[in-house]
């Protein structure tokens, strides 16, 4: 029993980190033209039908790599908060790489931003499954 919560606390850890990595994409994407955004009772609905749309594409990306991670962190019973945000903003960089997102962007300037909210969004989806289920990585071993 206790490990059936178990895998349902880290199934829900993952669903809320690939929503929070999605709100800080979505919003770090869109902050340098948020003037030119829509009238405001269609922008929250469209907003957050982007941040859906988005969790649901960073989840099925991140699922494989993701399972790695968290079956060698709940395995050696990694707990800090910093190793679940240095792999979500490592892992979301190497999607990054491997899919070319943003590779095509002339100015180098949105280039860097476009890895900087990568990496803030990783970090944030690594944050929040360790605050969820991260936190007590391993305690079923006991």
């Amino acid at each position: 029993m206790a490990a059936t919560v178990r895998i349902l606390a880290m199934v829900v850890a993952y669903i809320l980190a690939c929503l929070a990595a999605s709100t800080v994409l979505t919003i770090g994407t869109l902050t340098p033209q948020w003037n030119d955004w829509p009238a405001p009772g269609l922008s929250s609905v469209a907003l957050w039908a982007i941040i859906a749309v988005g969790a649901a594409i960073i989840g099925g990306l991140a699922l494989l790599p993701t399972l790695l991670l968290v079956v060698l962190a709940e395995g050696f019973a990694w707990r800090s908060v910093l190793v679940y945000a240095g792999f979500g903003g490592v892992l979301a960089l190497v999607l990054r790489h491997s899919l070319d997102f943003a590779g095509h962007v002339a100015s180098s300037n949105a280039l860097a931003h476009g890895r900087e909210v990568l990496a803030a969004s990783g970090i944030a989806g690594g944050l929040v499954y360790w605050l969820v289920a991260g936190r007590n990585a391993g305690a079923w071993k006991r």
